[in-house]
């Protein structure tokens, strides 16, 4: 039986070398990063009260102390008085060449934080902009561009590798796509990653994820806690499996989840986001588990 890894270089041992790296944008990033859309606020998109700057700040500090070196963000993740962007920012002033900040354009919200039309492809330079500014960096490490709705996405990707060319973006990744628009961006310029929904109870984005392990590219997929609950987070009871084994390796059932996510591939790539630094280490310490045949059998029995 497997326990939870606890203490600080035990941690810091399963952020950098059970979960094993991958090479994102020219970086070799730890399978185990840290997404940003709840820093601002404990709800998602920060519709909910602001959490305290000074702990958002040193959660995202104590996560490279850990390891994590892959930060995923967006401008529209702030709060009424907080913005994940700038949060990142202030955490990491020296921009450490060894991480990689990944931001994505396409949606927007107004300054009240209501949602707004997606971007036309010639306001996107206007969205790369604003990541620049509050991440106060030159050149953004690597963009997706977030899609919405079938069809061709040629015109938006377009613009996105102007700027990759004129040097503003380092990499391109693209979210919410179809195997169809993934092949289409690929032929417009390298993609480096793809991140649509996938997780658990929501494996819609197989053929996404299986056409990106054939080309070798990253698989980041998010809500992968939270299922079918979104940006609500988790809105059911645990399923019997996850507890079953939760209580099997000593850990808890979202470590499993992330475990769980972890095996999919060695490409796949992990971004949970937290405001608790206990939670934090929780989810840096899932890397280490270690799901035999049988219990991968189990979850994809029961996920049938």
């Amino acid at each position: 039986m497997e326990t939870m890894v606890s203490g600080s270089k035990q941690l810091e041992h399963s952020a950098t070398n059970s979960a094993e790296t991958w090479q994102l944008g020219g970086v070799s990033v730890n399978r185990m990063g840290f997404g940003a859309m709840r820093l601002a606020s404990a709800s998602a998109f920060g519709t909910g009260p602001s959490r305290d700057r000074a702990e958002s700040i040193a959660v995202l500090r104590r996560a490279r102390e850990l390891g994590i070196n892959h930060f995923d963000t967006a401008a529209f993740y702030f709060s009424p008085r907080l913005s994940a962007n700038e949060l990142l920012n202030a955490a990491f002033p020296n921009h450490d060449d060894d991480i990689v900040i990944a931001t994505k354009v396409g949606p927007a919200r107004t300054p009240s934080g209501e949602w707004a039309h997606p971007a036309t492809p010639d306001q996107l330079r206007g969205q790369v902009e604003e990541n620049l500014r509050q991440l106060g960096r030159d050149r953004l490490e690597l963009v997706y561009l977030r899609v919405f709705g079938e069809g061709s996405i040629a015109e938006h990707f377009g613009a996105l590798a102007n700027l990759h060319a004129e040097g503003l973006i380092g990499s391109l990744g693209v979210s919410n796509v179809s195997v169809a628009q993934l092949t289409e961006a690929a032929t417009i310029a390298p993609v480096v990653s793809v991140q649509n929904r996938f997780g658990l109870d929501d494996r819609s984005s197989v053929p996404v994820l299986t056409e990106a392990a054939t080309r070798g590219i990253a698989f980041v997929p998010y809500f992968a806690m939270a299922g079918t609950g979104r940006e609500r987070g988790r809105t059911t009871e645990e399923r019997h499996d996850v507890l079953q084994l939760a209580e099997a390796h000593a850990v808890t059932s979202t470590q499993i989840r992330l475990a769980w996510t972890l095996h999919q591939g060695p490409n796949v790539l992990a971004i949970p986001g937290t405001g608790d630094r206990r939670h934090l280490e929780q989810n840096v310490a899932a890397a280490a588990i270690r799901l035999s045949a049988e219990d991968l059998r189990m979850l994809d029995l029961d996920a049938a």
